[in-house]
């Protein structure tokens, strides 16, 4: 089964995040809101997200400070972080977003449509990952029976080339036991 992508809302002010989650309606990706960095933190123990919306303004634990904590998990490193602010266009403010490691900084008001065109590729490049991972351990499931078939294949090679009379039946079981995965 398939788990759905999210997207982590973080923003003091309950009615931008509303807003937020009324412009991500109708995408293939599930809204987590929450009203502090402390709680995005926390959310965030608990969660896998495809991206995070974060307010670079908030009091006590503001944006900047929320997404260094984030950057320096190792779990939650790798998580895209767009900015969102009130402030005008301060190049500083925007430097220090992509200094702590967002890919984006976006100042109010901006056109949901541009919002939601990025949250979507966020979106698809999680769920890329996700299938990638899952074909990836399925490439080394299979490598590992091909491992275990060609063991055995060996082994039962190496008994018929001698001359021990019950040989050929222990080849025989060796080979259909890798055959039907059942331990040797």
């Amino acid at each position: 089964m398939t788990q759905m992508a999210k997207a982590l809302l973080v923003d003091d002010r309950r009615e931008n995040l509303m807003a937020l989650e009324a412009i991500l309606q109708g995408l293939p990706v599930q809204a987590v809101a929450v009203e502090s960095g402390e709680a995005a933190l926390k959310q965030l123990l608990v969660d896998d997200f495809a991206v995070i919306l974060l307010d670079a303004q908030m009091p006590d634990m503001d944006g900047f400070e929320t997404a260094g904590h984030i950057k320096r998990r190792e779990r939650t490193r790798h998580v895209p972080i767009i900015f969102l602010t009130a402030a005008d266009r301060d190049a500083q403010l925007a430097l220090r977003g992509y200094q702590v490691g967002a890919v984006d900084y976006l100042t109010k008001p901006f056109d949901p449509w541009v919002l939601r065109a990025k949250v979507s590729v966020f979106v698809e490049l999680w769920v890329k990952t996700r299938q990638l991972a899952a074909q990836s351990d399925l490439v080394r499931e299979r490598d590992a029976q091909w491992r275990v078939l060609t063991d055995a294949v060996d082994e039962a090679t190496a008994l018929l080339r001698t001359d021990d009379p019950d040989a050929r039946d222990h080849a025989v079981e060796l080979l259909e036991q890798a055959r039907w995965g059942t331990p040797t």
